[in-house]
């Protein structure tokens, strides 16, 4: 009988109940580092709404925020649901953790695609608690 290994820090392509290709598309890509390819994902006046930020809007605005704030974060989503609209937009809601160099908490992703499975809107929402929060600030 053979001993079962203990892979850790696998990244798989599977997200529980979600298959769009773009959504995986959009965490594979981010872990990766490849920020560009990321923000290709979005539409022309696709917006993302990161915690603690205003909307960032257009995909070479997207590129140059994530180049910025994204290195080193790994987004470890773990299952998802998702719903299509009667007007062809779907809404995709995404669970799991990132993971930081100093830091990692749980984060509910929005998305909405439009008809040509371009995102159109995402907002990565901290799930903490306030007393958390405050702890994940850098010291200054």
């Amino acid at each position: 009988m053979k001993a079962a290994k203990s892979l850790p820090n696998i990244q798989t392509d599977v997200i529980v109940g979600i298959t769009e290709p773009t959504i995986l598309k959009y965490f594979a890509t981010l872990n990766a580092g490849e920020f560009t390819a990321t923000a290709a994902l979005f539409a022309a006046d696709g917006v993302m709404y990161p915690p603690f930020e205003s909307g960032i809007v257009g995909p070479d605005a997207i590129a140059a925020y994530l180049e910025e704030e994204a290195q080193g974060i790994k987004a470890d989503p773990r299952e998802g649901l998702l719903e299509t609209s009667e007007d062809g937009q779907i809404q995709v809601q995404v669970s799991g953790k990132a993971q930081t160099s100093w830091c990692g908490v749980n984060v509910l992703w929005l998305f909405t695609l439009n008809p040509e499975k371009q995102i159109t809107y995402t907002q990565i929402k901290l799930l903490a608690s306030p007393q958390e929060l405050l702890a994940l600030r850098p010291e200054q």
